[in-house]
């Protein structure tokens, strides 16, 4: 785990602090997650006359099956402060169909100022979308107010939970924070990710903003949240070497 406090010791004055607490911190109006409908009906009309090229055709659609990846957290994932097309769901989106995954779904369900609280009240209302993959990345926020370590990994392995029993290959999200709590908190706080995953078999991004945080370049003003560059970087780098073994490892399961 990679301790935010000394990347950012040269990179953050105390106002940039201050400022990235209240960009964190600050709620925003809800975006409600969308609920994947556009699962393909399994069952097929048979049509006189096929030609063998459509049906090869056919048979090799018929072999990508539909792929919902969930993208559950706060701002870092909503993508406070890019454009729409900019954020990490929507570039991984991208990135996923040029690789060759034509059926790949990933809904942004990020929500500025979430704490882990936050994120368990409203767990149901998201699993709606039946993701087959869940990337959790959430803990900041309920880091910068102080709260107790404790009730953020007791709300963590509720939602790691939650989601695997309703069928959902989880990847949590490392995070750090930077060392204005106290070093015994910054160190406890950190070592909440790799715990989680180790006990609940979950695969882990040992650091969500590895590449990212601290670099002045790819981030916003507010020296939190990532910009375009900075997003497309934790896409290529940090989620799709540990996503792209797990939506193998669905597709084959699917085909056997």
């Amino acid at each position: 785990m990679i301790n935010l406090s000394i990347r950012f010791a040269r990179h953050l004055p105390t106002l940039a602090i201050l400022t990235a607490v209240m960009a964190l911190g600050g709620c925003q109006k809800p975006s409600e997650p969308t609920t994947d409908n556009g699962m393909q009906n399994s069952t097929q009309t048979a049509e006189p006359q096929t030609t063998k090229s459509e049906q090869t055709t056919t048979s090799a659609e018929q072999q990508q099956a539909p792929l919902t990846i969930l993208a559950l957290g706060d701002s870092l994932t909503e993508g406070l402060g890019v454009d729409n097309d900019d954020n990490y769901p929507a570039q991984l989106e991208a990135r996923l169909k040029k690789l060759g995954y034509k059926d790949v779904k990933v809904v942004n369900s990020g929500l500025s100022g979430e704490t882990s609280t936050g994120l368990v009240n409203r767990l149901d209302w998201v699993l709606q979308t039946k993701p087959d993959v869940t990337i959790l990345t959430i803990g900041a926020n309920d880091a910068i107010r102080g709260i107790d370590v404790a009730t953020i990994e007791a709300n963590i392995r509720t939602a790691v939970k939650r989601l695997q029993d309703n069928g959902s290959v989880v990847i949590l999200g490392g995070m750090s924070i930077y060392d204005n709590l106290g070093s015994d908190y910054v160190a406890a706080f950190s070592d909440i990710y790799p715990r989680v995953a180790k006990d609940m078999n979950v695969t882990l991004i040992p650091f969500f903003l590895e590449g990212v945080g601290g670099d002045r370049e790819l981030n916003q003003a507010d020296a939190i949240h990532p910009t375009k560059e900075g997003y497309t970087i934790i896409v290529n780098d940090n989620i799709l070497p540990i996503l792209e073994p797990e939506i193998e490892k669905l597709k084959a399961s699917k085909t056997n």
